[in-house]
Formats: C-alpha cells, structure tokens, sequence
C-alpha cells in the first residue's frame, strides 16, 4: 500500500534549480526587453544571412571533382563546409548582448559559441589541409590510385588530430584538468609509433615518393644492379617490372634508402661502342674509320659525339665510337643501336675492313734461332 504524503509537509520541485532560475529570469527578461529581443533577433537572421551567402560562395569557388585545384579553391572547400550550428551561433554571439540578457542565458550562449567555434575551425584546417596536399601532389603525378589510398589515411589522421585538439580545448573551456588526458594521449601515440614503426616507415616514405615525385609510374629507374620500370607504387612497396621480365618489389623505405637513377627524364641518352680491327688493315682505311662511323651516325639521326682508336688490344686495333640518341621517349634506344651496329657492319664489309677476333702466330725456331716452317719442306722428285 502505498504512504500519504502528509499535507503538512510543502511539495518539492522535480525540476533542477538552476534551470528554474533561467526559466524565470529568461521569462522576466522576455517582458521588459522584448523589444529590444526583436531587433537582436532580426540583426541575427541578417547576419546568418551574410554567412549563408559566405557558405554559396566557397561553394562555387571550390569547383568540382577533377579540376585544377588553385589557393581560391582551397578556400572555398574550407567555407563551404562551415556548419549551421556555427553561423547561428555566430550571430546570437553577436547580438546577445544587445538585449541586455541574464547572466545565465549570456554564459550559456558563451559556451556554445565556443564550442562551434573551436569545432569549425577544426573543420577549416582540415579542409585547408587536405587541399593543399592534393594541390601539392595534382599536377601530372601518376600517382591516383596511391594518392587515392594515401588520401583516406591522410584524411583519418588529420581529423582525428584535430578534432582531438579541438576536444582538449572544448574540455579546458569547462574547467576539466586535460593534462592526464594529454599525456596519455602522448604516452598512447609513443606506443602505437613504437609497435608499427615498419609500417609507418614505409608509409612516410610512399608520401615522400608521392610528395618529392623522384620517380613516377611508367618511369624506367636503375637502382643496385636492377633496372626496371616502376608499374604500382603503393602505400607499403612500389611494384616494378624489370627488363627481363620478372617482377620485383621492393618495400618504399628501402627503395628511398638506394641511389636512384631515372632514365625516363634524359633529355637524350648515350651510346658506346668497342670495335676491334686487325692489325694488317692498311693505313688509309684505319685513318678513315672516325670519318666513316661519324657519316654512319649522323645518317641514322643521332648525335655523333667522337670516334677513334683508344688501345692496341692483344688481336684487333681497338677503337670507340660515342653517340647520344635523342629524345629517348620517343626512340628504342636498343633498336637505335641495333640499327647503327648494323650500319657499321654493312659499311666495313664494303669497304674490305675486317673485324678482329682473337688469334694467335705460333713461330718454329732451328737449333740456331733461325725462324723456320713448321712443317717439312717438300723434296723435288727424282727423274
């Protein structure tokens, strides 16, 4: 059964007292300023106007998806994603004290105003962030789909760090002591830095790549002994189809880590060739050879550089020819040698010049040194 409530006894008030007290003062404010709440009222909706405007205008600046990105449209991306909640606050923030409000409603106004404040430019900065980054890495990079992947973890990063500061200040507004929570927040990121530092390594170095561009996919780069055309670069290896055939990967840190040379930026790219003659070619052919491997370059197109006898070898006259391909974009440079050592074949046969391959002279000697044939002499036949 339940207990009567002695009628001697006053009712209690459920509601908390502090929110009695903002109602009664806020009623109480109402009827003696509400004239002067009207027009703070209409000069917020004005200025919530103005912003709403703002918020138009860095949506048309930020164009869309696929364009060029320029600091204006960086800009807008960051205005038009300024919040409601933000542009409302704004403007009771700046007309709430007009009305000479109570001390509660001004505080409570106070509050969240610096709440969307410190949330919004949380928003801006990350908007700002991240578009420079992709202006950084848009021009001509070849790298989409790692910028795609890199993008997301960007983004998460970024977000999570400043809406994270963004807390920490909202906290110490209310009084809250943040220092535990900052430190531990420093003492979790050290650990976590710690136990994926591998992964982390080859992360930074695939935004290097990304960022520094000191190749791109397509390229043809020699690194160690390799040569090899890169074909993927992603977030944890870079992919590369090498000359012979087979795939390599090769971690992002480690590849960063070597000397990397890239043959796809050589605005023309040198040739080398050894020619051995033998040693009975006569003298005014061997003089001539400079003169015919410079014609046979320069009719094929590419530079001649220099030509001429650089040693004597063991069996052959040995000379060098130098030249550069241009533009090697465009020219097999392996077929461009092809074709000129088929060039200087062709025109040594017809001019009688041979080609030395190794040989040697076995010299007989008589008992008295004299040079004698190596094989007995024939003897006249008897009549």
């Amino acid at each position: 059964m339940a207990a009567k409530q002695d009628p001697a006894l006053p009712s209690i008030e459920v509601r908390p007292p502090n929110l009695v007290e903002m109602w009664h003062s806020t009623a109480h404010w109402f009827s003696l300023h509400y004239l002067q709440i009207l027009i703070a009222i209409g000069a917020g909706v004005v200025i919530y106007s103005l912003l709403t405007v703002l918020r138009g205008v860095g949506g048309r600046l930020k164009g869309t998806p696929g364009d060029m990105l320029g600091f204006a449209n960086v800009a807008g991306r960051a205005f038009a994603r300024t919040t409601h909640f933000f542009m409302v606050m704004v403007a009771a923030r700046l007309v709430v004290s007009y009305a000479n409000p109570p001390q509660m409603v001004l505080k409570t106004v106070g509050f969240l105003f610096t709440i969307a404040a410190v949330f919004q430019c949380a928003i801006w900065a990350r908007e700002i962030i991240l578009g420079l980054v992709e202006r950084r890495t848009a021009a001509d990079d070849g790298h989409g789909e790692t910028l795609a992947n890199a993008m997301g973890l960007i983004r998460v990063l970024v977000t999570f760090a400043l809406f994270a500061i963004a807390l920490i200040v909202v906290l110490d507004n209310l009084g809250v002591n943040v220092t535990g929570l900052v430190a531990g927040l420093g003492i979790g990121g050290i650990a976590i830095g710690l136990a994926a530092q591998g992964i982390f390594s080859d992360l930074f170095a695939a935004l290097s790549i990304i960022f520094d561009k000191p190749f791109r996919r397509g390229e043809v780069i020699t690194y160690d002994q390799t040569t090899a055309r890169v074909e993927r670069i992603g977030l944890k290896s870079t992919h590369l189809r090498a000359m012979s055939g087979e795939k390599k990967v090769i971690s992002n840190a480690n590849l960063l880590q070597k000397e990397i040379t890239s043959l796809q930026t050589l605005a023309q790219r040198r040739v080398t060739f050894a020619i051995g003659i033998i040693y009975q070619t006569p003298q005014d052919k061997a003089e001539a050879i400079p003169a015919m491997l410079k014609e046979i370059v320069e009719a094929q197109g590419h530079i001649f550089v220099n030509a001429g006898l650089v040693s004597f070898g063991a069996s052959s006259l040995d000379y060098q020819l130098n030249f550069d391909v241009l533009d090697p974009d465009t020219h097999d440079y392996f077929q461009s040698r092809h074709q000129v050592g088929l060039a200087i074949w062709k025109r040594f046969r017809a001019e009688g010049i041979e080609f030395a391959y190794p040989t040697q002279t076995s010299f007989t000697a008589a008992p008295d040194g004299r040079a004698i044939m190596p094989y007995a002499e024939a003897q006249p036949r008897l009549a």
